[in-house]
């Protein structure tokens, strides 16, 4: 990728951008088939962002997958303040870490990110199917989730955080396309933080065009907000 640099960490590839930064994101893509495939935006997003761009490996069954998120937190941790991005199956990993962090009082990161995030994976809201498409398998990730959840009752909370206890997690986005077959878990999560008072920017775009077109620059406004004003305007 071109003006970036890709190297191999103990958790997986790690994105530079060409000038000293502070700011690390861990990146927590969908990708079944690993963290490569998410390469190219993490590169996007860490030129646009000013950040480090950690994309850590995970194991595709629960609670190892969990595990390794953790693992790939705590590496972000010794290099500088952490963000977390979430992507897909990635976005309940990555909130459900967070949940996590919480309860154990560890540090948590600055902010997070949710893309077209997948936080019911009861798989029964009803965009699944009003949104469905010719390039989504809903029988598929089905298939999938059954494969992650290892007998894990699809509402445990670590798995499924939308059924968890938002209180006390740090300001979040949640990004999503109108047409998305996950809307509904970006709207329902968004009404249940909301109530537990956490700081929230909910952005809905009309179609899959205007959202990859537009996504990444908002995502990488938010994660380099760095003053205490920034925070405020995000909670209000």
């Amino acid at each position: 990728m071109k003006d970036v640099t890709v190297e191999e960490s103990p958790v997986g590839p790690v994105v530079r951008p060409p000038e000293d930064t502070e700011l690390v994101v861990l990146y927590l893509h969908g990708n079944q088939d690993g963290p490569e495939p998410a390469l190219e935006a993490a590169g996007r997003l860490a030129l646009l962002a000013g950040a480090t761009v950690v994309c850590p490996r995970y194991r595709g069954a629960f609670p190892a997958a969990l595990i390794d998120a953790h693992s790939g937190y705590s590496y972000c941790q010794a290099a500088g303040p952490v963000a977390v991005v979430g992507e897909g199956i990635g976005g309940a990993l990555a909130t459900a870490m967070l949940v996590q962090l919480r309860d154990s009082e560890a540090t948590s990161p600055r902010r997070a990110v949710l893309v077209s995030a997948l936080l019911d994976l009861t798989l029964d809201s009803k965009s699944l199917q009003f949104n469905a498409s010719p390039t989504f398998d809903l029988g598929a990730l089905r298939s999938r989730i059954a494969d992650y959840a290892r007998g894990t009752p699809l509402t445990d909370s670590h798995l499924s955080p939308l059924y968890a206890n938002l209180h006390g997690l740090p300001p979040m986005a949640l990004l999503v396309a109108g047409t998305d077959p996950m809307l509904d878990d970006s709207l329902a999560f968004t009404t249940r933080a909301a109530r537990s008072g956490v700081a929230l920017d909910l952005r809905v775009w009309p179609d899959a065009a205007s959202f990859h077109a537009q996504s990444t620059h908002v995502m990488a406004e938010f994660l380099a907000a760095r003053h205490a004003g920034a925070e405020a305007g995000a909670a209000a």
